[in-house]
């Protein structure tokens, strides 16, 4: 190897390096004679060595040299014989085919089990599980369904949660462990492989499943995927056959219809950008909002149950509101399968009905007369001031789930309001006709309707440019982050400085705004830097939440359909003078009986001092009707009524027409046959 001129030749210990790896690189044989070379080069001087200085060695050379052999076999393994040359080379010929034998055997063993290792992790191993929860798909969402499904289960009866996903199985592994206690992850099981493929997702038994979930991905074409994954399961669990409940998720309404038809007669279709734009639509005017919700659908606490109501048959529902002293009912399930959520007072419960309360568990439902516990003197006595005031909104920033939040808060806004959008303007977002000219939505009657909505762009991504906006005319704020890949890598970042912006001028303007954010990683939760008068949403955390919650009981589909539509009931923060004089003490019953007669479900409270025992940032949600205590003027309560301008009519006939997931079965209104 000849030196290139004029540049120094390489040191001898990496040409000796390079040379070496040559010879490796060539074949098999040559490795193995190199490391017969490299063992004699060191076994014999060893052996010969130990034999010279040991005491009791043998005088003569020849015996001694025997003892070099014996000592070198013994350690490669070669046999031990000694005489003539023909013994030796037989004795050392045995040696090595033993040694082959054993090696070949060892590797043979090695071999499979590193290749059943490496099966196992890439989870592609059948599933035998009955009863277990199949969740298809990876998102934002499958963390927070995963947790909330073990948090749901009963300690006695566990059951498996098992998850297929086109992901690597420990990396799926490692994120879900990180939400989850210790002693649930060995009720996890994960498998990796796309679950549009009917033969991968086989191997994770969906006949035996008690539920299918689908979780749509972050990538453009979530939906379509779905479809597929729909598709795949129909095809592995075969038309005409009674399989487990499905539970699907879009995020466009133009998928809902083809997901519905995919999904089966039991299937249930969830649109997840439809959700979120109404929680953020209603968390602009009932600040806190966000708070009640997250407590009110995870499984930490109370959340909705089906309650027998054989106590209250031939009774009407007031009774029953004050008929249970540790939960809170909040509508009916006729024997026909219709929800009534917050109906009138007067409603009588049919023998067949039942209850839909707001309870810690099956076992928080019993039954006892609470009326002895109303106050009739501590209830107020004057209605509230009508509250029909315009108001004018801010919208910074633009996300597919705009369009949607722009609508909700047009169609719900009062007459005269303004809602005015601006959008950074590297971002698609629509424009008026002409610069200036308002959109204004149409009207039955020739009289304006809902808010003037105005678009203008701004450098929104420069913090200079924010800190320019006039935020003195505004009522409320709503910050929306772009979406995951259109511009940086971690959008919530963009938002995080947004609200920094948004504080610094509340300061310069002296007043505190509310302002309602959307996340898209709940890490950021605690960093968004908020006052108390806001909310922030996250959405893959809050839809994670109501897709549990479907999962356990699909006969609540419809309540949470309402709950979180446009029209019937809501979850409502009013003051708690609308119910109870101010200053005054007295129990949780008598705040369900006042709210009974304004015709509202009461189903807990905000305080203002978030340091008081028992509360979780203020919202205690279905105390104990015998629970005492002095209601300030700051305090809320929460209940479930219908909203300013909507129509009683919506709320109390039963489940909206326009709901997000309106594709419940109801072959079985009474559970029976649910998971």
């Amino acid at each position: 190897m000849e030196p290139v001129k004029g540049r120094p030749p390489a040191p001898l210990r990496d040409r000796a390096r390079y040379l070496f790896d040559r010879t490796l690189a060539r074949s098999t044989g040559t490795l193995m004679g190199w490391l017969v070379l490299i063992c004699l080069a060191v076994v014999v001087p060893v052996s010969t060595v130990l034999v010279w200085t040991d005491p009791a060695a043998p005088r003569s050379l020849a015996d001694r040299l025997t003892a070099v052999w014996r000592t070198s076999a013994e350690t490669l393994r070669l046999g031990s014989a000694t005489g003539a040359p023909l013994r030796l080379a037989l004795s050392a010929l045995l040696g090595l085919v033993a040694l082959l034998g054993v090696s070949t055997l060892v590797g043979v063993v090695t071999t499979g089990l590193a290749d059943r290792m490496a099966e196992l992790s890439r989870g592609r191993s059948r599933v035998l599980e009955h009863g277990h929860v199949v969740v298809l798909g990876w998102s934002d969402q499958a963390t927070t369904v995963v947790s909330e499904l073990v948090a749901a289960q009963a300690p006695h009866r566990p059951r498996a949660v098992v998850l297929l996903a086109d992901r690597d199985k420990a990396e799926m592994e490692r994120a879900l462990a990180a939400h989850l206690p210790l002693c649930a992850r060995g009720r996890i099981i994960c498998r990796s492989g796309p679950a549009s493929d009917p033969e991968v997702l086989a191997l994770v038994s969906p006949h035996t499943a008690s539920t299918v979930l689908v979780l749509p991905s972050g990538e453009p074409a979530a939906d379509a995927e779905v479809l597929r994954v729909l598709l795949s399961l129909r095809a592995v669990l075969g038309e005409g056959t009674d399989g487990p409940p499905v539970l699907a998720a879009v995020r466009d309404d133009r998928y809902r219809a083809p997901a519905r038809l995919a999904a089966g007669p039991r299937g249930t279709v969830l649109e997840t950008d439809t959700v979120t734009a109404r929680l953020i639509a209603q968390c602009v005017g009932r600040p806190g909002l966000s708070l009640v919700l997250r407590d009110l659908l995870d499984f930490a606490g109370d959340e909705f149950h089906l309650a027998d109501a054989t106590a209250f048959h031939g009774d009407t529902f007031g009774t029953a509101l004050l008929g249970h002293p540790d939960s809170c009912a909040v509508g009916l399930l006729t024997p026909d399968g219709r929800t009534l959520l917050n109906p009138p007072a007067e409603t009588p419960v049919e023998p067949g009905s039942r209850l839909i309360v707001l309870a810690l568990d099956d076992a928080g439902t019993r039954v006892e007369d609470c009326r002895h516990l109303v106050d009739p003197a501590a209830t107020a006595t004057d209605d509230p001031p009508p509250d029909d005031d315009p108001t004018r909104l801010l919208v910074l920033g633009w996300n597919r789930r705009a369009p949607l939040v722009v609508g909700q808060l047009r169609d719900t806004a009062r007459p005269g309001s303004v809602l005015d959008v601006i959008t950074d303007s590297t971002v698609p977002a629509p424009r008026e006709p002409v610069s200036g000219t308002p959109t204004t939505p149409p009207s039955t009657n020739g009289t304006p309707e809902g808010a003037t909505v105005r678009f203008r762009s701004a450098e929104l991504s420069r913090p200079d440019a924010l800190l320019g906006l006039d935020l003195t005319p505004y009522d409320g704020l709503v910050v929306l982050g772009p979406d995951p890949g259109d511009g940086p890598d971690r959008p919530d970042d963009w938002t995080l400085v947004t609200l920094l912006a948004l504080r610094l001028l509340e300061e310069r303007a002296g007043r505190e705004l509310r302002v309602v954010t959307e996340l898209t990683d709940d890490r950021n939760r605690p960093l968004a830097p908020v006052n108390h008068g806001s909310d922030v949403i996250v959405s893959g955390k809050l839809t994670g939440l109501l897709m549990a919650q479907i999962t356990q009981n699909r006969h609540l589909a419809p309540v949470f359909d309402e709950l979180f539509s446009g029209d019937g009931a809501n979850v409502l923060l009013r003051p708690a003078g609308t119910y109870v004089r101010t200053g005054a003490e007295t129990t949780f019953a008598t705040v369900v009986a006042a709210a009974r007669d304004r015709g509202d479900c009461a189903i807990g409270y905000r305080c203002l001092d978030r340091s008081a025992p028992g509360t979780d940032h203020g919202v205690r949600l279905n105390p104990p009707k015998g629970e005492r205590r002095v209601w300030s003027a700051g305090d809320q309560v929460v209940v479930v009524g219908t909203p300013p301008g909507n129509t009683a009519a919506t709320a109390r006939s039963g489940p909206s027409r326009r709901g997000a997931y309106r594709d419940t079965c109801r072959a079985d209104p009474l559970g029976k046959g649910r998971p």
